[in-house]
């Protein structure tokens, strides 16, 4: 929090990430509500996070050869529009009935261009924010803790807005939250881009980021593992309504309850992870959150009652983050600077790309075989790649060792580290 900018970040993204969760919320109940239907939450879904899988690679290109803080300042703008035009059509009654649900899907695919291009430049621009790598695991654990407050505070204040109103008041929120965004990237003092533009194609430099990747065994286990949670475990969020609604037999409070339970647990997780001092010792975490994950989504498909539901709600969201985080850091590390944006918009491919056919996936499930069962399969399969990255852990160390060596992260005459494996 010493670096001016980050402090900046911090406090216009904190005000923007709690609209932002509010408008996650009511979109969901909203489509809920407007259709009764597991599948409809589910292509919803994937309308919105498909085109983040589409145009990742192309979108990392771009972020690696112009202006990343510029880049930031148009997608918070274009965000903050859809969220006002989706406001508008929610207050005015246009979204209604089961017909509303094509100005959603629209808005969705519109949403999930922008995070596109938002995700993998917000990733690069973070080591210029804390000015080198240094304090690069505290900001990433920082922002991490920021996102889960979030996460707490504005599905809470959803569900009491879309009780006492409707669904519409949440979106105009989250619209006007992006003013405090945009106005602390515009107040940053940033080093001029010291990227060179490369003469290469676009092309011939998604080639190349994509070769990168695959050449790293670290960089390319840690992806395969977070598109396979992405897949499989993330889209529960997507069926929350349903387990609102029909198991727990409860409303949008309790909605905004179960989405700020994991809140909590992911809010607990990156504040243990931002006392951390060093990046070592991360490797295995990546693992152990998986096979955490994994557990809370079963033990919370089998259960039928709001108390018992909200700790495994917890327990999950402690298990997300600390892979998220973890592998963020990992990545973050690892990457060589002209690199940074294609890596990283590999890595919203798998975070954000798999998703939406996880949405689909989960919500055709749930249609067919029930929303619990449904999670408590996400639940194994988690587990599943959980045990799977432990059986490459060694590995993956052997090659990231010299990297670590290299930054002064780990000595060169390290005996312990040797000794102990550790990643």
């Amino acid at each position: 929090m010493r670096h001016r900018n980050f402090r900046l970040f911090f406090a216009g993204q904190s005000i923007s990430l709690i609209g932002t969760w509010m408008t996650r919320v009511a979109t969901s109940w909203l489509v809920y509500r407007l259709t009764k239907s597991a599948l409809l939450l589910g292509t919803v879904g994937f309308a919105g996070q498909i085109p983040t899988f589409l145009l990742a690679p192309l979108a990392g290109v771009i972020v690696d050869r112009i202006d990343r803080r510029k880049v930031l300042v148009w997608t918070q703008a274009l965000a903050m529009i859809q969220s006002l035009l989706l406001a508008a059509l929610t207050l005015s009654g246009h979204i209604n009935g089961r017909f509303g649900i094509w100005e959603i899907l629209a808005l969705s695919v519109s949403q999930g261009v922008i995070n596109a291009f938002d995700m993998p430049g917000r990733q690069s621009f973070m080591v210029k924010m804390v000015e080198g790598k240094a304090d690069l695991s505290n900001a990433i654990a920082i922002n991490s803790t920021m996102v889960n407050a979030a996460r707490l505070i504005g599905p809470a204040l959803a569900g009491m807005l879309i009780a006492a109103t409707n669904e519409g008041w949440c979106f105009l929120v989250d619209g006007v939250s992006y003013i405090a965004v945009i106005a602390s990237l515009l107040m940053m003092r940033v080093a001029p881009n010291t990227l060179v533009h490369a003469a290469t194609s676009m092309m011939t430099q998604m080639r190349e980021g994509w070769e990168y990747v695959a050449a790293s065994a670290p960089i390319r286990t840690i992806l395969m593992l977070f598109a396979l949670l992405s897949l499989m475990g993330w889209p529960f969020m997507v069926l929350m309504p349903v387990f609102a609604a029909q198991v727990l037999h409860g409303g949008p409070h309790t909605l905004g309850f179960l989405t700020g339970a994991v809140g909590v647990g992911s809010l607990i997780c990156a504040l243990s992870m931002a006392l951390r001092r060093t990046v070592r010792g991360l490797t295995p975490m990546l693992a152990i959150g998986a096979g955490v994950f994994g557990i809370g989504l079963i033990c919370f498909g089998l259960s039928h009652t709001l108390w018992l539901s909200l700790p495994m709600m917890l327990l999950t969201g402690f298990g997300m983050m600390q892979g998220l985080t973890a592998s963020n850091t990992i990545l973050q590390t690892l990457v060589d600077e002209k690199m940074r944006g294609r890596v990283m918009s590999y890595y919203t491919m798998a975070f954000m790309g798999m998703a939406p056919f996880g949405s689909l996936l989960a919500g055709g499930l749930a249609h067919l075989i029930g929303a619990p069962l449904t999670v408590m399969i996400s639940g194994a399969a988690c587990i599943v790649g959980a045990l799977w990255f432990w059986t490459r852990l060694k590995a993956i160390r052997a090659q990231m060792r010299p990297i670590y060596q290299q930054l002064g992260i780990v000595p060169i005459h390290d005996l312990a580290a040797e000794e102990s494996g550790e990643g």
